[in-house]
């Protein structure tokens, strides 16, 4: 391989549009991004993107609006999200992601509040929907895919007729780059303002935590690209490292795509690593899969091949966040797929950045050790602070919010409560927030719990109440498989975790009985944020009522809510 520690080295210094035309230039017919349709691949080169970005760069300016203008993106992850990105960088705008299937009137606010110009409409789920979500005065551009739903205008009629621009001059260090709304569990999302001396920046930091390149860098990109996390680690990663990008054509595909894409880098949130592990225990039951993995050459052989069963036989680096994962899961993929998961943890504001397990040093539990550039602190409370060049300017024509997220003296106040153990690895009690009080006046910090619980993999969701009780109680949702098994030995299984879980807990925090309802909790029934975090203030309104019903009914340690 080329000296590729000092063409990185040299990239971190450039912008994404920066690489982008550079890349052209070097990998001119190399294949890039690889787009599914109708069970076809697409494939676009190095070159074919930057004529692409270049072209629909020149469309956009025609349009005459001010520098700095907000266009936003929607649907899911595509090709032509990357491009559409691009170009609005290309053409001195600011883009907005907007996240799929979230409700008409957050779509709404969003478009209002940036005052949108523009939105690219990707293919998505609920297209008559999100079109009555947009202002009147947004300029709807389709992209061409069967399901993008139809706009004002598409992709190739917007662009055609124009020379692809070539030339990028870089915003000012200070100017406003990208605006990433928060997926938001209450209220309306905030505008999180990153500029471009924040982008570059994170941008040499992540590459910092990243293993060091190989032949043939393979990213899966299926998270939502308006979180930031997934842009920053898969659309700029790939540019940063020259990697292909596979795109998820739809969520029901992705057990399938996974194993024929068999990226080399791959990011997932707790709920996917959770459901990855059932599938394979619902095949191999743990006992049998315990057996097999204790031969010697068998137990090889079973593993190498549950690895590239799931897709992950080449991943040399694995991560997760944006919410607790519980260690036994963490184990189970090292211990008997020899699969390490870096957890890590950093909220938008900080621009993902601020603790991380590394592969060589990795406690489960942890969220690793603050990175040492990331100017980490404990408030008195123990509020994990952090202060460093990526962390956001600001939230979008919001100066209330922006000022009570900050400290007097310029900290970043994240919101999450922590803790240090004797050798600096970082430990997240929970959301500041989230800490409710129950009728004994003491206080209990939900997500620890919950994580421990969550080591039952017949458990999808689950979430701790305990306001107005005078002991926590779990409610919870059964996977597919779950529902199917035989009630009573179900309930066994549950009552044993909950029985082990209570035995490492404060009184006070024990977990009073399992509360079963039969609802799926998804981003369709709004139980669920776009990037799969359980709504807290929605659990409690649909539910609380009926689980205080059967609060004093101490005999009964399960309910099922029918």
């Amino acid at each position: 391989m080329k000296d590729t520690v000092g063409e990185t080295a040299a990239s971190m210094q450039e912008l994404p549009v920066e690489i982008l035309l550079r890349l052209a230039r070097e990998k001119a017919h190399q294949p890039w991004l690889f787009q599914p349709v109708d069970g076809q691949i697409l494939q676009y080169t190095w070159s074919e993107a930057a004529e692409q970005v270049g072209r629909m760069t020149a469309a956009l300016r025609a349009q005459g609006w001010p520098p700095g203008s907000r266009i936003a993106i929607s649907g899911f992850n595509t090709a032509h999200w990357f491009l559409a990105d691009l170009a609005i960088q290309m053409a001195g705008y600011v883009p907005v992601g907007l996240y799929p299937k979230q409700a008409q009137k957050i779509t709404t606010y969003v478009l209002e509040h940036c005052d949108a110009k523009a939105v690219f409409l990707g293919p998505m789920m609920d297209g008559p929907q999100f079109l009555e979500a947009i202002p009147d005065s947004v300029l709807k551009i389709r992209m061409p895919y069967p399901t993008a739903p139809r706009g004002d205008t598409d992709w190739d009629t917007f662009s055609t007729g124009f020379e692809p621009v070539r030339d990028y001059t870089a915003p000012d260090p200070d100017a406003l780059y990208v605006l990433i709304y928060t997926s938001g569990t209450t209220g309306h999302p905030k505008g999180v303002m990153l500029s471009a001396s924040n982008m570059r920046w994170l941008r040499a930091a992540f590459n910092n935590v990243a293993p060091q390149l190989c032949e043939n860098e393979r990213l899966f990109s299926y998270l939502p690209l308006a979180h930031f996390l997934e842009r920053l680690a898969v659309e700029s990663g790939s540019l940063l490292w020259g990697a292909e990008v596979h795109f998820l054509e739809s969520m029901d595909k992705l057990a399938q795509q996974l194993p024929q894409v068999a990226p080399t880098r791959f990011i997932a949130v707790p709920l996917v690593w959770m459901r990855l592990q059932a599938g394979i225990l619902q095949k191999v039951p743990q006992k049998r899969l315990d057996f097999l993995l204790s031969l010697p050459v068998v137990g090889r052989i079973v593993r190498r091949k549950l690895r590239r069963a799931i897709g992950l036989d080449n991943a040399r680096f694995c991560l997760t966040g944006a919410a607790p994962i519980p260690v036994t899961t963490l184990e189970w993929f090292r211990d008997k797929l020899g699969i390490l998961i870096q957890e890590g943890c950093a909220p938008t504001e900080s621009g993902a950045y601020g603790a991380v397990n590394t592969a060589e040093h990795t406690r489960f539990g942890s969220v690793g050790k603050p990175m040492s550039d990331s100017g980490f602190r404990l408030s008195e409370e123990g509020e994990i602070q952090l202060k460093h060049p990526g962390v956001m300017l600001g939230y979008y024509r919001d100066p209330e919010h922006t000022q009570e997220v900050f400290t007097e003296d310029g900290w970043l106040k994240t919101g999450d409560k922590g803790r240090l153990d004797e050798d600096g690895y970082l430990y997240v009690i929970g959301r500041v927030k989230d800490i409710f009080k129950t009728q004994k006046g003491k206080y209990v910090a939900p997500a620890p719990i919950e994580s421990a619980m969550a080591r039952n993999i017949s458990i999808d969701q689950l979430c701790l109440i305990g306001t107005q009780l005078t002991q926590p109680i779990m409610i919870l949702t059964l996977t597919p498989h779950a529902q199917l098994q035989d009630r009573q030995s179900l309930e066994r299984e549950l009552l044993a975790d909950m029985e082990a879980v209570n035995q490492s807990l404060e009184d006070h925090e024990k977990i009073a009985k399992l509360y079963i309802v039969s609802e799926t909790w998804n981003i369709d029934s709004g139980v669920m944020t776009p990037t799969m975090k359980v709504k807290r203030d929605v659990i409690e309104n649909r539910y609380g009522a009926r689980v205080r019903e059967h609060a004093h009914n101490r005999g009964q340690l399960i309910v099922w809510s029918e």
